[in-house]
């Protein structure tokens, strides 16, 4: 792995705990099969971090809000 992307893995230490969890993600940037860039994207999948994630939380807990006061009206 080149020394930017190990510099940039210890930075953002929810990107460091993913590559703890999924050690195979060592050999995949080692050899090339995934770059950085990419192992982002799948963090971000697996932890729910994308834009889509997290307007889709924000409308579920806006479900529940309401329902709530529905409740106790």
């Amino acid at each position: 792995m080149q020394l930017p992307n190990i510099i940039a893995f210890r930075e953002n230490e929810k990107e460091y705990n993913y590559l703890k969890q999924n050690s195979w993600y060592f050999k995949d940037l080692n050899r090339g099969v995934k770059n950085y860039p990419q192992f982002v994207q799948d963090m971000k999948v697996k932890y729910k971090e994308r834009t889509s994630d997290k307007i889709v939380s924000a409308i579920d807990n806006i479900d529940i809000i309401s329902s709530v006061l529905d409740v106790l009206k």
